[in-house]
């Protein structure tokens, strides 16, 4: 075996062994209005919700299909968001569709705006941004 043989095999040793992403948490300042938005537009599944007295918090678990997804936390007063769109941290949360423009027209019926149809410079699959209640920016991407 040769050195560089070896030292590969080091690094994967090293290297975290993931499966996949269990969940996004999410904090938001008005629970009632955003457990509204993510089951009721978005359409995520309550798979449990509970109120934790001692933190005076929400914490609602959705799913998607049958997947685990967000954690949708509240707390008395969370800090904003410290500028738009480009924060540090989670830049934005991405959802794939099958059609963009039937999504789209389902975010109009629901009053909520977006951002125009872009395309995707390095796959050519459209997409568009529009926000939560809180202002996390949320894309639709086109499968």
């Amino acid at each position: 075996m040769s050195l560089g043989q070896n030292s590969t095999k080091e690094q994967n040793k090293m290297k975290l062994s993931l499966n996949k992403i269990h969940h996004i948490a999410i904090i938001c300042k008005d629970y009632q209005r955003s457990k509204k938005f993510y089951t009721e537009v978005l359409g995520l599944e309550i798979w449990q919700e509970h109120y934790r007295v001692e933190r005076d918090s929400y914490k609602l678990d959705l799913k998607l299909k049958d997947t685990y997804i967000i954690e949708l936390f509240s707390f008395p007063t969370p800090p904003t968001r410290p500028s738009f769109p480009e924060a540090a941290g989670l830049r934005h949360l991405a959802f794939e569709v099958d059609n963009l423009n039937a999504e789209i027209h389902k975010l109009e019926q629901a009053g909520i705006t977006h951002e125009g149809i872009r395309i995707d410079e390095l796959t050519q699959k459209r997409f568009t941004f529009f926000t939560d209640p809180d202002q996390l920016p949320i894309e639709l991407y086109e499968r």
